[in-house]
């Protein structure tokens, strides 16, 4: 086992983390499977999830299965679900990673399909994947919810009203469904880093992403792996006492 997942052991656990064949979810797949879990790598980019996948078995065993999946149709989640529990014949943790920036432009700019496409992916997304999965985890009266959010949606980040308000809308879910299964053995908690040295850094001006750095206390981005450090915690039974609670990786940007 990695020496930096010794703390938080996971064996024989399973996770599934969504938009896991890259950046963020990336990282935070193979933490979890350094720590010992059976990581569903899964992405509507399936031939990414699957290098993924496969580059974890090399690391750390035969820990990684590739999984499609496309967050906006529910169809295709329950699918994923039912195939993890298929394999597996469990499903201790879920990590609603999958999301998009959306376009940059002012709200005088934006159309409805701009919207409603960030809305979809990173809001109904998170919701269709915790609906799915959350039978299964309180028949067992066991499991972890991660939901990445983001500092966006704590202070709002101009020319991007649409993904502000999708990781404010996290955030509050998050809250509101820790509540509902608290007693249940499930804790629901969100994760909200500031600009992380992502793929995602592509679909932004140089100018968003200035503005985003200079109001970072660190002066820098963050990494994927220093996410996933903070995922992994929250992951794990060690987790025992903390739900409904949000956790900055933000350099010291957050104010609240």
């Amino acid at each position: 086992m990695d020496p930096a997942a010794r703390f938080f052991d996971l064996s024989g656990q399973t996770a599934l983390v969504t938009g896991a064949a890259r950046g963020i979810g990336e990282a935070i797949a193979r933490r979890l499977a350094a720590a010992g879990a059976r990581v569903a790598v899964s992405d509507i980019d399936l031939e990414g999830a699957r290098l993924v996948a496969a580059s974890i078995n090399v690391q750390a065993g035969p820990q990684a299965m590739a999984v499609f999946l496309d967050v906006t149709r529910y169809g295709s989640v329950t699918a994923a679900v039912a195939e993890v529990l298929e394999r597996t014949g469990r499903l201790d943790i879920l990590v609603n990673n999958a999301g998009i920036a959306g376009r940059a432009a002012p709200l005088w700019e934006q159309t409805d399909e701009d919207w409603h496409r960030v809305l979809a992916i990173n809001m109904t997304g998170v919701f269709y994947c915790c609906r799915a999965v959350i039978p299964h985890m309180r028949e067992r009266r066991y499991g972890r919810i991660v939901n990445i959010a983001s500092i966006a949606g704590k202070e709002g980040n101009p020319n991007m009203t649409a993904y502000s308000a999708s990781k404010a809308g996290v955030i509050g879910f998050t809250k509101a469904l820790a509540k509902e299964v608290a007693l249940e053995g499930i804790c629901v908690n969100a994760v909200t880093p500031a600009v992380v040295q992502t793929p995602i850094l592509e679909q932004l001006t140089p100018a968003q992403i200035e503005y985003m750095t200079s109001r970072i206390p660190m002066r820098r981005t963050g990494t994927p792996e220093e996410i996933a450090a903070v995922v992994h915690f929250l992951a794990s039974p060690d987790c025992s006492f903390v739900t409904g609670q949000v956790y900055d990786a933000s350099g010291g940007r957050a104010t609240y």
